[in-house]
């Protein structure tokens, strides 16, 4: 008998304050998550911590947030944005070398984040989803691969059967495509 809960239930333990939705989600989740900051952070010690971190998070958003049918999704968001901050804060260790990789990467397409009077730029997620809704499927898993979940080249052709040349022709004609339309929908590179 499997008496693992779904998405809904253990959603349903967070508004009822019920301590064992800490204990559900890392049953179901807590893997996957581990491997999310691990991409970013490359250190097992501190993906872990990042995992409970993430768990304390989802403690104190959900009520309000009631992420029903997306909690993965609301778990990953949090546990990614708790490893970038603290990849941030290890700079000076030099253990960010995955981050700033990619970081390059996509320097050659997304706006600094301001435009000329310092207002930060808006919509420009919008504009990366529109975009990513005009690629194929598989060019949308290689570029959320990449630059949600940190995996390397190697880890994406080992996942999808591609050529490492392919990946990264595909990344590179993907990251062209989108400052053309970043700049086609007003942002400045």
């Amino acid at each position: 008998m499997n008496d693992r809960l779904n998405d809904n239930e253990i959603v349903e333990l967070y508004l009822a304050r019920d301590e064992q939705a800490i204990a559900r989600t890392a049953e179901r989740y807590g893997a996957s998550l581990r491997n999310v900051a691990y991409a970013i952070l490359n250190d097992r010690e501190s993906a872990e911590e990042c995992e409970n971190d993430a768990y304390m998070e989802a403690w104190n958003r959900i009520p309000p947030h009631e992420p029903r049918g997306y909690l993965y999704e609301f778990l990953a968001k949090i546990i990614r944005n708790i490893a970038l901050n603290r990849c941030r804060k290890e700079r000076a260790k030099k253990r960010y070398a995955v981050y700033c990789e990619l970081t390059q990467e996509m320097m050659e397409c997304i706006p600094s984040g301001t435009d000329e009077e310092g207002q930060e730029y808006s919509g420009l997620s919008e504009v990366i989803n529109r975009f990513l809704e005009t690629c194929t499927k598989e060019q949308q898993n290689v570029f959320v691969r990449r630059y949600w979940y940190f995996d390397t080249i190697p880890q994406i052709s080992d996942r999808y059967g591609f050529s490492e040349s392919k990946v990264k022709t595909m990344l590179h004609r993907m990251r062209t495509a989108l400052r053309k339309q970043l700049k086609k929908e007003g942002f400045t590179i």
